[in-house]
């Protein structure tokens, strides 16, 4: 038996109580209880226990439980502790993360073994007391790691493991510092170049969560280094128009001539979708040697200002995008062709239902998509609300907890723990195909666009935020730290950046650089002039085929019956006493017949909310399911 897998978290301490009173006095639990203890004895690495364990006075087995008690909680509760605000107030914390709750002390902690702990943690420290400090400085440093809601086993075990052996953190998965820098620099100066040039005009700056951009970097070429060829992104307007510059390679060109057309004033159209088909450069986090570009196909529908609504459209596009019927019957789905991201808001995360409904559907076998990756874009405010007013929990992710999906809130002034989670999550996708949800803690430079002014409610945020450094600032800072980089480097990079978008604004040729017209509608009337008649013959033999079931099939007797009155609805070619439900079924079927595929979803779909479709056959013995429509030569 494994005592740390067959007892999880909580479990674990109370099999250890119930230990420690039994070895008090056997009388005090139960028969079966007593039965089982007489063979048994407390482990100390989940394989057998050791000899100082096993022999410990009840003294020590009671620190022995208040040990594990707190090991489980630093992994399930130590997001609560972790800086995950770049802006500097106190974490939360929670009483059951400190010593003095359990009693213990530091010189109590170092008698104890580090097995104790358990995982790739208690494996490598020499005792519990440093193990505990290596917990602490894993799961409350600048990510919070929030899994232990995973309810399957083998999920939040390779959880735990990736995340206590700094798997995807350097040096197990290096970074290339200078590259990463100059990545940061290209999105800081974009925004600095448009805030200077169009003062005033509503861009929705990425500022404050400027990682975005290298997380979705590494994302992108973790899916194309996999063999995905399609990524798509949903997200609304914050950050929109750097990620459609920098990850979907819209030309500076084109977006400087939208900003400067007369034609549309104040507004900049970043509701607009744009397909990219690029060789993405693969930049700071694919250290390995080999080539620097990857190919991907990078698209972004269209979506209305900060509106969720693009939730179900982008997953909808990528369950047809690996969706395959180039053969007879039941359409294949492949997840691994297309990854789908959505990025959120904060505030609309919790508060806009559209989240919830499509989240509902993520492993439903009809909407599944193999898993997509969540960003909230968490700048600590909805336009002028602050969190507390305006979601009942505490994070902005919490409500992807009821879904089971494993949850990361990272700060985003803290570069390489952003790099650490995005390749988390795309590891985890690619081994589960499920969802995952990065909480990107971050702030807003400035208002809910750039004419607003936020001091007028919040005065205090924005005073720190006026004299916090950028992420870039503060990356340069830490690799000159380093000796990675030359002094005056940083500042260098960034004036080269600005002088390139200088010399794209004066080259302008606003006949040529701005956005091609949408494509022209059809003329009225097409449809009606479109042949749509099918030969009578041809009917009738789909309608037969429409009503037979294989050999052996049990109909229900009152289906039976309608199926035999439907029967005869096409044996009169002039008769006009054809119903709804089979018009629509001999529509369908001559669509298929054409060899163009046709999906239905939603309740009722199969048999018709009245009881009029009946799409599908259940057998009445067996409960088998045989679909006509599948099934037609």
């Amino acid at each position: 038996m494994n005592f740390w897998r067959d007892f999880h978290g909580p479990n674990a301490g109370y099999i250890l109580e119930l230990y420690d009173r039994y070895r008090q006095n056997p009388d005090a639990v139960d028969p079966e209880t007593r039965a089982f203890f007489e063979a048994w004895s407390p482990p100390g690495n989940g394989h057998r226990a050791p000899d100082a364990v096993s022999a410990a006075p009840a003294a020590d087995l009671q620190a022995v439980v208040c040990v594990v008690n707190l090991a489980q909680n630093i992994r399930d509760l130590g997001h609560l502790a972790a800086q995950l605000d770049p802006l500097g107030s106190a974490p939360p914390g929670d009483p059951d993360l400190e010593l003095e709750t359990y009693g213990l002390t530091e010189e109590a902690l170092r008698q104890l073994p580090a097995s104790l702990i358990g995982g790739p943690v208690g494996a490598q420290a020499s005792d519990a007391l440093e193990a505990v400090r290596a917990l602490r400085a894993i799961y409350s440093a600048t990510t919070g790691y929030d899994y232990e809601h995973v309810r399957i086993p083998e999920e939040r075990e390779w959880l735990r493991d990736a995340i206590e052996t700094g798997h995807f953190r350097p040096p197990n998965q290096p970074i290339d510092g200078l590259a990463l820098l100059e990545r940061l620099t290209q999105v800081e100066a974009f925004e600095s170049f448009l805030h200077r040039i169009f003062p005033g005009k509503h861009r929705f700056s990425i500022e404050g969560l400027d990682m975005m951009v290298p997380m979705l970097d590494e994302i992108i070429c973790g899916a194309a280094d996999s063999g995905t060829r399609s990524v798509l992104f949903g997200m609304a307007h914050r950050g929109r128009l750097n990620i459609l510059a920098h990850v979907l390679q819209k030309p500076y060109a084109q977006i400087l001539a939208e900003f400067k057309d007369p034609v549309q004033r104040r507004i900049f159209r970043d509701d607009l979708g744009w397909t990219g088909d690029v060789k993405y450069h693969k930049g700071a986090y694919w250290a390995a040697a080999g080539e620097n570009y990857c190919d991907v196909a990078i698209t972004m529908p269209p979506n209305p200002s900060h509106l969720e609504a693009v939730n179900a459209v982008l997953e909808g596009m990528a369950r047809a995008a690996g969706t395959f019927v180039d053969e007879p019957g039941t359409p294949r789905f492949d997840p691994t062709v297309t990854l789908p991201i959505l990025i959120h808001g904060d505030a609309a995360f919790p508060g806009q239902g559209i989240v919830a409904e499509t989240l509902n559907l993520a492993r439903l076998p009809g909407y599944w998509t193999g898993g997509t990756i969540h960003i909230i874009a968490d700048n600590q405010l909805g336009y002028t609300t602050l969190p507390q007013d305006a979601r009942s929990t505490h994070y902005a992710a919490t409500l992807a907890e009821g879904f089971k999906i494993p949850i990361m809130h990272v700060n985003a002034d803290d570069p390489e723990a952003c790099i650490e989670v995005a390749r988390l999550a795309f590891a985890y996708r690619e081994r589960f195909h499920k969802d995952f949800v990065i909480n990107l803690i971050g702030y807003r430079r400035y208002g809910h666009n750039e004419g607003d002014e936020p001091s007028f409610t919040q005065p205090q945020m924005y005073e720190i935020i006026r004299q916090h450094p950028t992420v870039r600032e503060r990356w340069a800072q830490r690799l000159s730290e380093r000796g990675a980089v030359e002094p005056g480097r940083a500042e260098a990079l960034l004036q080269t950046r600005m002088d390139q978008l200088q010399a794209e604004l004066e080259s302008l040729d606003p006949e040529k650089d701005l956005d091609e017209a949408p494509p022209e509608v059809a003329p009225p009337g097409t449809a009606r002039r479109v042949k749509t008649g099918v030969p009578i013959k041809q009917l009738q033999a789909l309608h037969e085929a429409l009503l037979t079931v294989p050999d052996g099939f049990s109909l229900h007797p009152k289906l039976r019956r309608v199926v035999d009155r439907r029967r005869e609805a096409l044996a009169d070619a002039n008769s006009r006493g054809v119903e709804w439900a089979t018009a629509e079924e001999l529509a369908l079927a001559t669509i298929l017949a054409d060899g163009i595929a046709i999906r239905m979803t939603g309740e009722d779909t199969q048999r018709g909310t009245f009881n009029q479709r009946h799409a599908v056959f259940h057998d009445a013995n067996t409960g088998e399911m045989f679909t006509p429509l599948a099934a037609i030569p």
